[in-house]
C-alpha cells in the first residue's frame, strides 16, 4: 500500500512537471536547436521500427555514456549478428556521438520521459529482447514497465557516489522497488556495489569500468598528429579538457599570471553550446585566440585555441603534452580521466572527482595523474612538467600501463548479457 502511494505521488508529480518540461525544451532549443528535433520520441512516438530483427536496446544518456558503451556495442554486434542494436539517448550531443561512432549500423532514438503512457509506447514499438541501462539510470516507471512487459533489464557500468546515494535514500520505498526489479546490476567498483546493495539492488556483480576498454581509434591518432602540426610541433601544448562553466575564467586568470612563454593552451568546453560563450569570454578579455573550426595553423603570437568540435577528444589528447580534466576544479564531479591515460598523456585532476573517485585515486597512486587544488596550481604543475621531459614521459607511460591494467569490464558484462539472453545459461 505504501509503495502504491509513493508511485501514485511520483506520477502526479510527473504530471505537474509536464509544462515545465515543455518550457525547458523550448529554452534549451533556443541555445541548441537540436532539442527541437524528434520531439515525438520523447513521448514514445516513433515513425518506424528498425526492422523485424530482435532488438537489444542500450541506453546511454549523453556523450560520456555513449563513448563508454562503444566497446559493449561493438561486442554485441559481433556476438549477436541477428539482433538489431538500438541506442537511446536523452541529449542531442549523445545522439550525435552515437551517429559518429556507429553510423547506420545501429538504430538510435530518444528514450521517452518516464511517463507510463510514453514508456509503454516505446516498449510496444521496439519490443526489446533485452535492455541495458548505462551507469546510474534509475527510472521508476521504465523499470517497472520493463518487468511487466517481460523485458529483462541490466544496469551496466553502474556507479553511485555517496552524494547520489544520499539523494536516493530520501525515497527508499521507490528506490528499493526499482532496484529490486532490475534483472542484474554490473557495478564498477566494490564501493558502488555496496551503496547499490544498501539501497536494494540484487544480483550484483563487480565488473569494473567499461571506460577502460575504450581504445583510441586509429583515425583519432592521425587527426591528433594533424592538430599538433597546426598547433606548432615545437610548442608545448596544454589541454584543458571538458571544462565547465566558471573553470575557463579561473584558468585564464592563472595563465595570465604564471604562463610559460610559448605555451599553447587548448580549451575544449564540455558542452557545445558553450563554445561561443568561451570565445566571447576571450574577446571580452582581449585575449587573441583561434578556433579549431578555423582549420588553420595557429600563429605563434596566439596562445589560446578554442576546441569547438565534437567527437574529437581523443585527437585533442593525442595532440597535447599534458591534460587537465575539466569539471574537477569546481564541484561538478570531474570528467573521464581514463581517455588521456589511454593515449599516454599526463593528467592533472582538481579536487572534485566524485564522479570518478576510484579511477582518480588509482591514477594518482599509479603515477599517471597529479592532484591539484586551484587554477594557479594547475598552471604551476604544467610549467614544471613541461620543463621536466623525463617526468612527463614517465607519467605518460604510467598512464598507459594504468589504463591497460584495468581493462576487461566489457567481457564480464558480455557474459552477463549472454546469461540473461539465454535464460540464465551461459554460452
Amino acid at each position: 500500500m505504501r509503495l502504491t502511494l509513493w508511485r501514485f505521488s511520483y506520477n502526479v508529480l510527473l504530471g505537474l512537471l509536464l509544462p515545465l518540461i515543455g518550457w525547458r525544451l523550448l529554452r534549451r532549443g533556443r541555445r541548441q536547436p537540436e532539442y527541437w528535433h524528434h520531439l515525438g520520441e520523447r513521448f514514445g512516438i516513433y515513425p518506424t521500427r528498425p526492422d523485424n530483427s530482435p532488438v537489444i536496446w542500450l541506453h546511454a544518456v549523453s556523450v560520456g555514456e555513449t563513448h563508454a558503451a562503444a566497446p559493449l556495442v561493438r561486442a554485441l554486434r559481433q556476438h549477436y549478428p541477428h539482433h538489431r542494436i538500438l541506442l537511446t539517448h536523452m541529449t542531442p550531443t549523445g545522439r550525435a556521438a552515437g551517429k559518429a561512432l556507429f553510423g547506420d549500423d545501429v538504430a538510435r532514438c530518444y528514450l521517452p520521459y518516464d511517463y507510463p503512457f510514453a514508456v509503454r509506447r516505446f516498449l510496444r514499438h521496439f519490443r526489446p529482447a533485452l535492455g541495458i541501462l548505462m551507469e546510474t539510470e534509475i527510472w521508476i516507471n521504465l523499470i517497472r514497465l520493463c518487468r511487466r512487459h517481460g523485458v529483462p533489464l541490466l544496469l551496466a557500468n553502474a556507479r553511485l557516489s555517496e552524494k547520489s546515494a544520499r539523494r536516493y535514500r530520501r525515497f527508499p520505498c521507490l528506490t528499493r522497488a526499482a532496484l529490486e526489479e532490475l534483472t542484474a546490476v554490473a557495478a564498477q567498483t566494490e564501493a558502488d556495489a555496496q551503496r547499490l546493495a544498501a539501497l536494494g539492488a540484487r544480483n550484483l556483480q563487480i565488473t569494473g569500468n567499461l571506460k577502460f576498454d575504450v581504445a583510441p581509434p586509429p583515425e583519432m591518432r592521425v587527426r591528433g598528429e594533424t592538430l599538433r602540426r597546426r598547433f606548432g610541433a615545437g610548442r608545448p601544448v596544454f589541454l584543458a579538457a571538458s571544462t565547465r562553466d566558471g573553470e575557463e575564467a579561473l584558468l585564464l586568470d592563472a595563465l595570465h599570471a604564471h604562463s610559460l612563454p610559448g605555451l599553447l593552451t587548448v580549451i575544449v568546453p564540455r558542452h557545445p553550446q558553450r563554445f561561443d560563450t568561451v570565445a566571447a569570454l576571450l574577446r571580452q578579455r582581449g585575449v587573441p585566440f583561434t578556433r579549431r573550426s578555423d582549420e588553420t595553423m595557429v600563429p605563434s603570437a596566439v596562445s589560446i585555441v578554442v576546441g569547438d568540435s565534437m567527437g574529437e577528444m581523443f585527437a585533442y589528447y593525442a595532440a597535447c603534452d599534458i591534460a587537465f580534466i575539466g569539471g574537477s576544479l569546481l564541484p561538478y564531479g570531474g570528467q573521464n580521466l581514463i581517455e588521456p591515460c589511454a593515449v599516454g598523456k599526463p593528467v592533472l585532476l582538481g579536487p572534485h572527482t566524485f564522479n570518478f573517485t576510484e579511477a582518480a585515486q588509482l591514477a594518482v597512486a599509479a603515477g599517471a595523474a597529479l592532484p591539484v587544488h586551484s587554477a594557479e596550481e594547475v598552471v604551476t604543475q604544467v610549467n614544471r612538467l613541461i620543463q621536466d621531459p623525463q617526468r612527463l614521459a614517465a607519467m605518460g607511460g604510467a598512464g598507459l600501463a594504468f589504463s591497460r591494467r584495468h581493462q576487461g569490464a566489457g567481457e564480464k558484462i558480455g557474459q552477463l548479457v549472454a546469461e540473461i539472453l539465454n535464460g540464465g545459461k551461459t554460452n
